[in-house]
């Protein structure tokens, strides 16, 4: 029997932190799974983060940008992420008739972690930081994700995961799904973000580009692909370069073309080709 094509989603953006934007991704799930698609779910949750970590009174501390994870840090972010995020979207996509299950890389060992360190580059030569437990992605074993699949689960992954010694650590939700994208050889990588796609002009919402070779990506880095747009972009390059079949930046605050992208033949979005 040939298996059903998969969508992976990276969800986030306003449409993770608006309650009915939150209901009518939701429902472009179920129009997914209607049309035959099996679906998995990957989400971060960074102003969940902020907000859990401002209460508990743990200020963060950024590196280029980048936030350094204490142990302690780690413990109220994955309470957050797992807690309130990936609870709250499992308990709405049951109420909506699905079998959602919440997971995070470290369940059955399916995500493997390093600890990840930032390099800038001075006069004096490159410089190391260390982040604390701040991960990447080292591999990823699909077993129980597509047990959960063959059965008519739903799962929704957050990007925690653990190393070999199992010590933790938060992973960058762009790059964790993906690396899960990649190896589940998804028939669609869909990262929803809060603008249209890739702009060639942040200020001219017509500079849409509709289409982009993986071999292009390179030299469109810093010029073209800027700010948050880098990790989008380079986690479809990790996830087509990894097995997915393709990979599309869409707008997360237009939920119908979640499902237009996948069912419909319209260029929607940005997408990215082998």
């Amino acid at each position: 029997m040939d298996q059903q094509p998969l969508v992976l989603i990276k969800y986030g953006g306003n449409a993770m932190l608006n309650e009915s934007l939150k209901r009518a991704v939701i429902d472009n799930v179920g129009k997914l799974q209607t049309a035959g698609f099996r679906v998995v779910l990957v989400h971060g949750g960074g102003p969940f983060i902020k907000k859990m970590l401002e209460l508990v009174r743990i200020e963060s501390e950024f590196i280029d940008g980048h936030r350094k994870t204490t142990p302690e840090a780690l413990k109220y972010i994955e309470m957050a992420l797992k807690g309130e995020v990936n609870g709250g979207l499992v308990n709405l996509l049951n109420q909506a008739g699905h079998r959602a299950v919440g997971l995070s890389g470290k369940d059955g060992r399916m995500v493997l972690a390093k600890k990840r360190y930032h390099f800038r580059e001075t006069e004096e030569g490159r410089e190391q930081f260390d982040l604390g437990q701040v991960g990447d992605v080292v591999s990823v074993d699909t077993k129980l994700l597509q047990h959960l699949l063959d059965h008519g689960f739903l799962p929704v992954v957050t990007c925690i995961a653990s190393d070999e010694d199992g010590l933790d650590y938060n992973v960058n939700a762009d790059m964790f799904a993906g690396a899960l994208a990649g190896a589940l050889n998804a028939a669609h990588y869909l990262v929803l973000t809060d603008v249209d796609g890739l702009l060639r002009d942040i200020d001219d919402p017509g500079s849409l580009i509709g289409e982009l070779q993986l071999e292009e990506l390179p030299g469109l880095m810093g010029s073209v692909i800027k700010g948050g747009m880098i990790p989008k972009l380079e986690s479809c390059q990790i996830a087509l370069q990894s097995g997915a079949k393709s990979a599309r930046i869409i707008n997360g605050t237009r939920p119908d073309t979640i499902s237009e992208a996948v069912i419909s033949e319209k260029i929607i979005g940005t997408k990215i080709c082998l």
